[in-house]
């Protein structure tokens, strides 16, 4: 969109209402009274015509009576052109012929439905997210879009979707060191939707004020293969440390046999001591002892 022609807000300083109402009033009072001395003086024309007139400036008076709430403004326009915004709040008195149309300002959530997308990896993923968004300049949501809150929404949905293209669910062996993912980096992918749903609302005057993810998850027919995955990468990792502990246990024992000179052994005893003490240490079951009457070679 051209920032050259994008309409933007422009302030609009209205009355103070109260003075307005008074001012009405007064009048309405001052025309029933000439009206009333104009009918004692036997229907006198000069007369009921000043007071029809007062009449009528006076009901002019209350029509341009509007009120607004804290955080509301009022949109005016007359015979189809742009006057101005007014951010004021209690009672306002603005021309009758101005036309006002009411637009909230206040913080408002968007819940995401829960979108089926693919994954940097192309894996099936569900993703839903809660956008806080405000209207920032009251003209462009009103003139710039058909339906600043349908755009909104839209707009919400294809930034959700192109952002989980953009990062894997889960980390990977194909996936370089420290590189953020759905699942493992949160708060930047938070950030990350909230600049982009930024950059898509900008032309209709709407703020993104937050945006976090509500949902994520591995769509459901590839949910119990991930699962797996997932339970064998853990199996394997549990087991790469039981080894790493059991070796070190392992060569702390010779060592501390060798040093205080308690048993002499030679290669192959090594390797067999090795051998059972990294079965026992390693075994997920409890192991049973084996008593050896003999020796070795026998």
């Amino acid at each position: 969109m051209n920032a050259a022609h994008t309409r933007r807000e422009m302030a609009f300083s209205s009355t103070n209402g109260y003075l307005g109402a008074v001012a009405g009033l007064v009048l309405l009072l001052g025309a029933a009274y000439v009206v009333k001395m104009g009918l004692d003086d036997g229907g006198a024309l000069s007369r009921l015509v000043f007071g029809l007139v007062l009449g009528l400036v006076g009901m002019l008076c209350l029509m341009g009576l509007y009120m607004l709430q804290p955080n509301e403004s009022a949109i005016l326009t007359l015979f189809g052109r742009y006057i101005g915004t007014d951010r004021s709040e209690g009672l306002r008195w603005a021309l009758p012929f101005y036309v006002k149309r009411r637009l909230s300002l206040r913080a408002r959530n968007f819940n995401a439905p829960t979108l089926k997308v693919n994954d940097k990896r192309g894996n099936p993923v569900e993703i839903s997210a809660a956008v806080v968004w405000r209207v920032r300049d009251t003209a462009q949501a009103v003139f710039e879009v058909d339906d600043f809150e349908r755009y909104v929404s839209i707009q919400a949905e294809a930034a959700l979707r192109h952002l989980a293209s953009q990062y894997a669910y889960d980390e990977g062996e194909d996936l370089p060191e420290g590189e953020t993912t759905l699942r493992g980096g949160m708060d930047v992918v938070a950030d990350a939707l909230k600049c982009e749903l930024q950059a898509r609302f900008e032309a209709a005057g709407v703020e993104a004020v937050d945006a976090k993810l509500t949902h994520l998850a591995y769509a459901s027919e590839i949910a119990q293969v991930m699962l797996r995955r997932q339970q064998a990468e853990a199996i394997i990792s549990a087991r790469a440390k039981i080894v790493h502990g059991a070796v070190s246990m392992v060569e702390s024992a010779l060592k501390g046999l060798s040093e205080r000179g308690i048993v002499e052994l030679d290669d192959e005893r090594k390797a067999a001591m090795v051998s059972n003490l990294l079965v026992v240490l390693c075994s997920d079951k409890e192991t049973q002892p084996i008593v050896n009457t003999g020796t070795l070679y026998n």
